[in-house]
């Protein structure tokens, strides 16, 4: 009587001479118990199909499954290798997802994390001029607030982010400065405060506030002076952090709000906004690229380097309204 074979002798053959395709016609075997429909599920012949269970069979000196007149049947030894190969299968789909991705982000695609501040402060203006100059290199943005982005870098989520510079970037990151920022009293065309030059603090701090939300460093800002004033500014009794919903309300009520100029920039260039001449001027952190030391893809090598090269040409934007523009 012949001797089973050991675990390392089948070991040994498997690596040998075993294919994918074997594992291919024993699931798909599994699931359909029938070679006519294997064999057009995997775009062989049905020789091709039993060819290959009697090659695989024999390797493990075991019969995987029984032949009868209305197809097969999984044998118990099939039963238990079934599951087995699956995984095999799974793992193999699943690799190919991982080197397609990777691929993709080396060569071709660069994601992106960025405050609000860093997308109407920067990137509403870059991005077209990126996707010109490199077109064959996707971008991928996800906005996301301060607390999110560095989670999102350290699991590989994604390449880099564009953010306020951190008091200590996160391990294995560094932060390169790209734009310096202010805060930025806003409001609509029609204020009284909109045309006037060199507007002090303490007339600002009795006017009527369109408050930021507790904890925002706007809040703190704006409350930190009006104590040193003495003075409790007037607010309407609606709390935002989404821009979009600042500038909708500032645009509607006659309040001022004291946001970052980066956030509300664009509207601002459109005339939707004026920025008041509020004096001193606050500065404010600058925005800038966090991104890893090492193993920085090509893709955001040159979307860094872009960017880094469009904010350079815009630093003398960030001034402040010129008196000329005022009347």
């Amino acid at each position: 009587m012949d001797r089973a074979p050991t675990a390392s002798v089948l070991l040994n053959r498997l690596q040998a001479k075993a294919r994918f395709r074997h594992l291919q016609v024993l699931v798909s075997l599994g699931e359909l118990q029938s070679v006519r429909r294997t064999a057009e599920a995997l775009g062989l012949s049905q020789p091709a199909v039993t060819q290959s269970l009697a090659d695989l069979e024999r390797l493990v000196d075991l019969r995987l499954f029984d032949r009868h007149s209305r197809g097969l049947r999984v044998t118990p030894a099939g039963r238990d290798v079934l599951p087995l190969a699956r995984r095999m299968l799974d793992a193999l789909a699943e690799a190919s997802e991982s080197l397609t991705a990777a691929r993709q982000r080396e060569q071709g695609v660069v994601r992106v994390a960025a405050i609000t501040g860093a997308i109407g402060g920067l990137l509403v203006q870059a991005l077209p001029a990126f996707a010109a100059a490199h077109p064959a290199i996707g971008v991928q943005v996800r906005e996301s607030g301060p607390e999110e982005w560095g989670l999102q870098l350290a699991r590989g989520e994604v390449d880099l982010a564009i953010v306020r510079e951190p008091a200590v970037p996160p391990a294995g990151f560094g932060f390169r400065p790209l734009l310096e920022d202010r805060f930025a009293v806003v409001c609509r065309p029609a204020h009284a405060m909109a045309r006037r030059r060199s507007v002090r603090w303490s007339t600002l701090a009795r006017q009527t506030w369109l408050p930021q939300s507790v904890g925002s460093a706007a809040r703190e800002t704006l409350d930190r002076l009006a104590a040193a004033l003495g003075v409790e500014p007037r607010t309407v009794p609606v709390l935002t952090r989404v821009s979009t919903l600042t500038v909708s309300l500032v645009e509607s009520l006659d309040v001022l709000a004291l946001v970052p100029l980066s956030v509300v920039r664009p509207w601002v260039d459109k005339g939707q906004l004026v920025e008041v001449d509020a004096q001193p001027a606050i500065a404010f952190r600058p925005l800038g690229l966090v991104m890893p030391h090492e193993q920085v893809t090509l893709a955001a090598q040159s979307f860094a380097a872009f960017i880094e090269a469009f904010a350079a040409q815009r630093t003398n934007g960030m001034a402040r309204p010129s008196a000329a523009g005022r009347s």
